[in-house]
């Protein structure tokens, strides 16, 4: 069982930036491949990032191309979005998942994922 935490969410003007962090309690994220989801009161779970095990093959939906990254740092056993760029749009509460075996693919659906945090709000106001 892998439970993570995700952190770094808030309230920022359109235009700015923030950076999310996702860590497990007690255990490695590596080799799983790592992901961001986000959702939005009355909307579908949307895909917005993820990385594989080794770091060396990312994803990106559609909308958050070009202005967020993500990115993992196995030292300290860490995934981080960071998002330029911000619109209202973007609000929604941010998901970090975490496959059950390890992977050298960044799926793109929600149910790719064994396990999910309990996510962080990022509002962002015009």
């Amino acid at each position: 069982q892998v439970q993570l935490v995700e952190s770094g969410g808030g309230l920022v003007q359109a235009g700015g930036s923030l950076r999310l962090s996702c860590a497990p309690s007690g255990r490695t994220l590596t080799p799983r491949t790592m992901a961001w989801f986000r959702q939005a009161p009355g909307k579908e779970r949307e895909f917005v990032a993820a990385i594989s095990g080794s770091g060396g093959n990312t994803g990106y939906g559609d909308s958050v191309k070009g202005r967020f990254t993500i990115s993992r740092d196995s030292a300290e056993n860490t995934v981080y979005l960071q998002m330029n760029s911000l619109k209202p749009e973007d609000t929604a509460v941010y998901l970090c998942a975490s496959t059950f075996f390890s992977s050298s693919r960044p799926y793109t659906e929600a149910d790719d994922y064994a396990y999910w945090g309990q996510g962080t709000q990022v509002t962002v106001s015009s």
